[in-house]
């Protein structure tokens, strides 16, 4: 089970740091995807520049670099995986809810799955973690 659980903790941080330092250094990447058009974003202001930098770039940089220290010192590790399962199931729960209001976007797609399964094996890692309690 320590393996999973370290591979998982590997990925997501790989992940959430790719997609922080893509966030920041988005203008700079002339040869990659432009972050803003993938997650369907356009910035109208000095200001939308720095909200994506701050809440797109730093954000999952830390949760990126929370998730790899996870990997070494255990309760990090624990308390990553409950982080990320809370982050994305609310994520996900809030584009359920918005599909909800007349003459909006379905709330399927690639994004919502990587939410959903990351919220689902966290889960299941969650209370895992509480039977091997319960067992020592």
């Amino acid at each position: 089970m320590l393996w999973i659980v370290r591979l998982y903790l590997f990925l997501m941080g790989l992940i959430y740091l790719v997609i922080g330092v893509w966030a920041i250094f988005d203008s700079l990447f002339d040869s990659l995807p432009s972050f803003m058009e993938a997650v369907g974003l356009g910035v109208t202001s000095e200001i939308g520049y720095s909200e994506i930098a701050g809440l797109y770039g730093g954000l999952n940089i830390c949760i990126g670099l929370m998730c790899l220290l996870g990997l070494f010192k255990e309760e990090v590790g624990v308390f990553s995986i409950q982080f990320l399962t809370f982050l994305t199931g609310s994520i996900a729960s809030g584009r359920v809810i918005y599909s909800f209001i007349p003459a909006t976007p379905s709330f399927f797609n690639t994004f919502f799955i990587f939410e959903i399964i990351a919220c689902l094996l966290g889960l299941w890692f969650l209370r895992s973690f509480k039977k091997l309690d319960q067992v020592a």
